[in-house]
């Protein structure tokens, strides 16, 4: 993108500044245009183009298909994603009760997204929420706290030998998809309007940053349901305090790199590292010890299931801008 310089003049009381005749004109702006101009976070200014284009409403009309449903409740969560404020299933024909029912469940797993109208032949919803209002750091925050309470329950779950907890936890797991995608559909609207980006204070490589967390932290989630799946006979375990113990460093992996994504701490970072390498050692020791066990199987697969949530908090640590050097390096 083209970059400009403008020396500020001073013409009675008020100090000025030139704006690019190019931009002027691919605007159509002329004297007496009326253009908005935010201040940011970081002390930087944002000029937009229209005050109209601001508050534009974003439509989108989805068609109505019998036979393809599938593809439709995928345009439904596209168009969400995509920031539509207002999604219309439009049918020719009228929209049977249990392609109606789904269509409104589909709907119900977006934050924010109420059915407005309906009838036989249409249903519309609109996103109510004002994305000036939402803050990435707390949907994160939100999404971090319920897939811990997830984990959290799963550990319990082992140290009692409890393998019918899986039902518990895909619960939860679908309000982990709700604010992931809210959260989606916020950084994808923050990349298309910089004048959001600048009220979330998030730079390009943030955006980028945030929707990398996101997507570790539903994937987080999504390994803790598979592993509540694949416990189903826990009767056989042995090592159970090792695996307790291997069970809290991860915790403490999720606590710390959260933390140090959020607040951008490096050392917080370095400490997840530091405790992933214990952790492996402990998992290590335990698939050595039940290498003969009747249970090795079940210990191996409930390991390797640990070991992907671990690495999901590595990969969120890594996320975080390495420290810059203040004072040069000394001549060795």
């Amino acid at each position: 993108m083209p970059r400009y310089a403008r020396r500020l003049q001073k013409i009675g009381s008020s100090i000025l500044i030139s704006l690019p005749s190019q931009w002027i004109k691919s605007n159509n702006l002329k004297k007496g245009s009326i253009i908005p101009i935010d201040v940011n976070r970081d002390n930087s200014i944002s000029i937009f183009p229209s005050v109209d284009a601001l508050d534009e409403t974003k439509e989108v009309t989805i068609q109505y298909s019998p036979a393809s449903m599938d593809s439709l409740v995928n345009q439904v969560y596209g168009a969400y994603l995509l920031g539509y404020d207002i999604i219309r299933i439009k049918g020719v024909s009228q929209i049977s009760f249990d392609d109606a029912d789904r269509i409104k469940k589909a709907m119900r797993k977006l934050v924010g997204l109420e059915i407005v109208d309906e009838d036989g032949f249409n249903i519309s919803a609109q996103f109510l929420l004002d994305a000036n209002t939402l803050d990435a750091e707390k949907i994160l925050r939100r999404m971090s706290s319920i897939v811990a309470g997830m984990y959290r329950d799963m550990l319990e779950a082992i140290k009692r030998k409890e393998g019918s907890i899986k039902r518990v936890i895909s619960g939860r797991d679908d309000e982990v998809d709700r604010q992931y995608f809210l959260l989606v559909r916020l950084i994808r609207s923050a990349m298309m309007d910089q004048k959001l980006a600048g009220k979330l204070n998030l730079s390009n490589i943030d955006i980028l940053d945030y929707r990398i967390a996101a997507n570790l932290l539903e994937s987080a989630g999504d390994y803790i349901v598979d592993l509540a799946t694949s416990i189903q006979d826990l009767s056989k375990i042995k090592l159970v305090d090792e695996i307790a113990e291997a069970g809290a460093l991860v915790e403490k992996m999720q606590e710390k790199s959260v933390a140090a994504f959020v607040n951008k701490n490096r050392s917080e970072s370095i400490v997840v590292a530091k405790t992933y390498e214990k952790f492996h050692e402990t998992i290590n020791s335990i698939e050595d010890a039940s290498a003969t066990a009747e249970s090795a199987i079940i210990l191996l697969n409930l390991t390797h299931s640990m070991d992907k949530i671990a690495r999901c908090w590595v990969d969120v640590a890594d996320l975080v801008k390495p420290v810059h050097l203040t004072a040069p390096l000394k001549n060795a």
